[in-house]
């Protein structure tokens, strides 16, 4: 039990002192100078809130291998931007149309539609400019493929595709094959390519690189079927996001297509594979990836 106890501080200090580093960097990145009062949109889209989850697999699976820190904390940054670019523009009223996200007005509520679109614009812009610095802390032959990983997990066959798919399922029932493809581009493929990013900051071998491929897809899973089920279980000031939205948009989830108790399960059994996965790798360093696993899996909010 003490063991226990110990190992859990010792991942909550980790995470606290982590997002507090990846905060301080996003806010020495992301400056308010842009005109017209679009540097100011694009902080409100990315500082004060969020899990930081992307960045920490990132800077986690850069210290298991024992990473490029520099590397690591730049992509740490450039796949939260990714994901805040996205959270701006699925919050339009032309895609979910949210006014609630983090607890807070949406982007496109406080401060206009189009300066919402061009903040999300700018914000994906600047993630890949990260990745190539001016100053070459980021090496040309470790910054391609960290380029390559985020603009394949964020593009057609990644995040855009999956909300492509998502729109279009409105009103419809998928089965589970369909379900499952749709949610490893739309919420897995981000995720999945936050755990390889960290990867790319260190030299790994095919045997590890597979495992922790597997690691990624397998925690995108659990995260979003538990996001489903929040959406059932939880209020929207738990959330800080409007509760009960996708069965207000007749979306399928998994929760509509299984039930709760069957979708719980299911993510119980994502989590389970998550954690095989990486005692798999062979990986000794990898305490913080199982605890952000059950952070994940386990989540209440």
């Amino acid at each position: 039990m003490n063991a226990l106890t110990n190992e859990t501080a010792s991942f909550v200090a980790w995470r606290a002192r982590s997002q507090q580093a990846v905060e301080q960097a996003l806010s020495s990145w992301v400056l308010p100078g842009a005109p017209a009062g679009l540097g100011d949109a694009m902080r409100y889209a990315v500082l004060d809130g969020g899990k930081r989850l992307r960045p920490l697999l990132v800077l986690a699976t850069s210290e298991a291998l024992a990473g490029d820190a520099v590397a690591a904390m730049r992509a740490a940054c450039s796949v939260e931007l990714i994901h805040a670019y996205s959270l701006v523009h699925d919050d339009l009223p032309c895609m979910d149309n949210d006014v609630l996200r983090r607890g807070k007005p949406t982007v496109h509520v406080k401060f206009g539609e189009a300066q919402a679109l061009l903040a999300g614009d700018a914000l994906q812009a600047l993630a890949f400019e990260l990745l190539v610095p001016e100053d070459g802390s980021v090496a040309p032959v470790m910054a391609v493929p960290l380029c390559r990983l985020l603009a394949l997990s964020a593009g057609a066959d990644g995040m855009a595709g999956g909300q492509a798919v998502d729109l279009a399922s409105v009103g419809q029932t998928l089965d589970l094959p369909a379900l499952e493809a749709m949610h490893r581009r739309k919420t897995g493929a981000l995720l999945q390519a936050s755990v390889m990013m960290g990867a790319a900051t260190s030299e790994t071998s095919p045997q590890v690189a597979t495992q922790l491929q597997r690691f990624g897809a397998c925690l995108g899973l659990a995260f979003q079927v538990v996001d489903d089920i929040l959406d059932v279980t939880a209020d929207s000031a738990q959330l800080g996001k409007t509760a009960g939205k996708d069965a207000a948009s007749d979306k399928p989830t998994f929760v509509s297509l299984m039930g709760l108790e069957s979708a719980q399960q299911y993510a119980d059994r994502a989590l389970e594979e998550a954690h095989d996965a990486l005692s798999q790798s062979g990986l000794v360093h990898c305490d913080v990836l199982h605890s952000l696993a059950d952070w994940v899996g386990r989540r209440d909010c």
